[in-house]
C-alpha cells in the first residue's frame, strides 16, 4: 500500500482544513488507517484511527469534538475534517495505513505503510 498525503496548509485559528490520503494497491479496504502528527521539536503523536469498515473511530483527547475521519474504500481514501483549529494543532500530518486487526490502532509501531506527510500551520 502506497500512500499520499494532501490538504495541509495555513489557516487562522478557528478555521478548517481537510485532509486526503490516497491509497493505491487492492488491500485497502482491509487495513486499519489512522493519522498522526509530529509538532517542532515533539515526538509524533497519535490523532485519529478508523476501522476498516469505517464502523470505529478513534481520536486523541485533544481533538474530540474538533476533528472527523471517515474512509471511502471505493475510492481508496481516508479524510480527516479539522474544524476549529487551534495553534497547538500546528503539525506536520500523517496518514498511515495498519494491515492487521492485532495491535491497538493508537501506536505508530502497528502501523506498516506512511505517507509522506503535509504541513498544517494554524495562526493565532
Amino acid at each position: 500500500v502506497q500512500l499520499q498525503a494532501s490538504g495541509g496548509g495555513l489557516v487562522q485559528a478557528g478555521g478548517s482544513l481537510r485532509l486526503s490520503c490516497a491509497a493505491s494497491g487492492r488491500t485497502f479496504s482491509s487495513v486499519y488507517m489512522g493519522w498522526f502528527r509530529q509538532a517542532p521539536g515533539k515526538e509524533r503523536e497519535f490523532v485519529a484511527a478508523i476501522s476498516w469498515r469505517g464502523t470505529g473511530t478513534s481520536f486523541t483527547d485533544s481533538v474530540k469534538g474538533r476533528f472527523t475521519i471517515s474512509r471511502d474504500n471505493a475510492k481508496n481514501t481516508v479524510s480527516l475534517q479539522m474544524n476549529a483549529l487551534k495553534p497547538e494543532d500546528t503539525a506536520v500530518y500523517y496518514c498511515a495505513a495498519k494491515r492487521s486487526l492485532d495491535g491497538n490502532p493508537y501506536s505508530q509501531k502497528n502501523y506498516d505503510y506512511w505517507g509522506q506527510g503535509t504541513q498544517v500551520t494554524v495562526s493565532s
